[in-house]
C-alpha cells in the first residue's frame, strides 16, 4: 500500500511540476516592435507591465522593413512564436489579413478612435488591429532662416518653389523630402492629391493621369534643383540629421518626427527656430495625407492569446497614448488631443496642422492594396527618374503608363482589380 501511495504521490508531483512549467511558459510573451518613437517609449515602459502582471515580455526592435520581412517569414513558415507586434496597416494590412496572420479582437473598445481612420483596422466587419499613431504631412522649416531672408512661410506650391530657390545655396539645401524610390511614394502622395490626382481609383491604378504626372514632375523639380546632394538615396532617417545640422531650410514629411527633430540631444537647431506649418496647397486643392502609420495586433499563431490581449490593452491604453503625446508622438486616440496637460505642452503648430489634416486630409499615403510593396517600387522608379532629370524627363509619361499597366496586372493577380 505504501508503495502505491508513493507512486501516486510521484505522479501527482510530476503533474504539478509539468503544470507549473506550462504556467511559467505561458507567463512569457514575445513582442516585436518597430524602431519608431512609440516603439522606443514602449520599451522603456514594459518593466511597469511586467511588474504589474508578472508576465515577462521578450521584446525585439527592428527597422520597419526588417520588421515586416521577419514577420512575413515567420508567419509564412508557421514557425513564429510572436504574440504581439507593431504593424503598418497601409503597407501590410491587406496582405496580413488575407494570409490569416492577424487575430481578431472583438472585445476591444474602439470608442476613443476617430471613425475615419478605422477603415484600415477592420476587414469583413471585424477588427484586427488597434491604431497607435496617426501622422499627416506637414512643412518643417527654419524660422531663423526665413526671418533672415525676409520671406513668409509658403502656403502653396508656387510659394514653396520660390522659397526653395531663394534659400538654396552651397551650404544650405532650399528644400528636402524623401527621394529614395519606394520610400518617397508616401511623401509624393500629398503632391499628387494637391494636383488633383490619385494613385488608385476604384481598384485601378491611375497615377499616369496628367495631374499625377505633373505632381511627380514638380516633386522631381524641387528635389533635383534644390534638394540635398544624393537625395535619391535618402529617406527620412537620412534627411533628419541634415535638418538638425542646419543644412536644410524646408522639409516636407510626416508630423510624427517633430519630437525627434527638436530633441536637444540630437539637434544643433534650437527648438524655437524650428517651425511646423500646414502642407502647402497645390493647383487644385490642399488635401495632405493623414494616415494610421502604425498599429498593434495579436498574432493568429500566438499560443498565448489571453496574455497577448492583456499586453495589447496596456500598450494601446489612454495612459500610454498620453505619454506618447507628451513626447511629441502624434497618437491616434481622440481623447489625448483634448487633454489639457497635453495641449499645454504640445507645439500649437502640431495641433493646428492635425486639425487641418483631420478635416481635409486623405486617409491613404500609398496605393491601398495587398502587394503595396511592389506598387511602391514601381512608382519609386518614376520619382527617381523625375529627380534625376529635375522634373524634365521626356519619357516620364510613357514610364507612368508602363508602371500603371504593371500595377493593374498585380491588382488582377491578387483579385483586387476594380474593387
Amino acid at each position: 500500500m505504501k508503495k502505491k501511495l508513493t507512486a501516486t504521490t510521484l505522479v501527482v508531483l510530476s503533474s504539478l511540476c509539468l503544470s507549473q512549467g506550462a504556467w511559467a511558459q505561458a507567463k512569457e510573451i514575445r513582442v516585436l516592435l518597430a524602431n519608431h518613437p512609440y516603439g522606443e517609449l514602449l520599451k522603456t515602459a514594459i518593466p511597469e507591465f511586467e511588474n504589474a502582471t508578472g508576465i515577462r515580455v521578450n521584446v525585439e526592435s527592428l527597422q520597419e522593413s526588417q520588421l515586416t520581412q521577419k514577420l512575413t517569414t515567420e508567419f509564412a513558415t508557421r514557425s513564429s512564436t510572436v504574440d504581439v507586434f507593431m504593424t503598418r496597416p497601409l503597407q501590410e494590412g491587406k496582405m496580413f489579413y488575407k494570409n490569416g496572420w492577424y487575430e481578431s479582437i472583438p472585445s476591444y473598445d474602439f470608442a476613443d478612435y476617430p471613425k475615419n481612420i478605422m477603415g484600415v483596422a477592420a476587414f469583413g466587419g471585424k477588427s484586427y488591429l488597434v491604431p497607435l499613431v496617426t501622422e499627416w504631412q506637414v512643412l518643417y522649416y527654419r524660422k531663423d532662416v526665413f526671418q533672415k531672408a525676409g520671406i513668409k512661410v509658403p502656403t502653396n506650391f508656387t510659394e514653396l518653389e520660390a522659397a526653395a530657390k531663394k534659400l538654396n545655396s552651397d551650404d544650405l539645401a532650399g528644400f528636402a523630402s524623401r527621394g529614395k524610390g519606394a520610400a518617397a511614394v508616401t511623401q509624393l502622395s500629398s503632391y499628387v492629391y494637391n494636383y488633383g490626382g490619385l494613385y488608385l481609383d476604384k481598384g485601378k491604378a491611375v497615377f499616369d493621369s496628367k495631374p499625377a504626372v505633373d505632381a511627380t514632375r514638380f516633386y522631381g523639380k524641387l528635389l533635383g534643383n534644390y534638394g540635398p546632394k544624393g537625395v535619391t538615396s535618402m529617406s527620412w532617417e537620412n534627411i533628419m540629421p541634415l535638418f538638425q545640422a542646419g543644412k536644410v531650410a524646408m522639409w516636407t514629411d510626416a508630423s510624427v518626427f517633430y519630437g525627434q527633430i527638436v530633441d536637444p540631444a540630437k539637434t544643433q537647431i534650437p527648438a524655437e527656430n524650428v517651425g511646423i506649418a500646414n502642407f502647402p496647397a497645390g493647383p487644385k486643392m490642399n488635401t495632405p495625407f493623414i494616415v494610421v502609420s502604425w498599429g498593434m495586433a495579436v498574432a493568429k499563431q500566438s499560443k498565448n492569446k489571453d496574455l497577448a490581449a492583456r499586453f495589447l490593452e496596456w500598450a494601446t491604453s489612454k495612459d500610454l497614448a498620453k505619454r506618447g503625446m507628451l513626447a511629441n508622438i502624434t497618437m491616434a486616440r481622440t481623447s489625448v488631443w483634448q487633454d489639457k496637460e497635453v495641449l499645454a505642452k504640445v507645439n500649437p503648430g502640431l495641433v493646428e496642422t492635425q486639425i487641418f489634416a483631420a478635416k481635409h486630409g486623405n486617409p491613404f499615403d500609398r496605393p491601398y492594396m495587398s502587394a503595396v510593396g511592389e506598387a511602391r517600387d514601381l512608382i519609386g522608379e518614376l520619382i527617381i527618374e523625375s529627380i534625376n532629370t529635375k522634373g524634365e524627363s521626356p519619357q516620364l509619361e510613357k514610364m507612368a503608363k508602363d508602371k500603371v499597366a504593371k500595377v493593374n496586372e498585380i491588382l488582377q493577380d491578387t483579385g483586387e482589380f476594380g474593387k
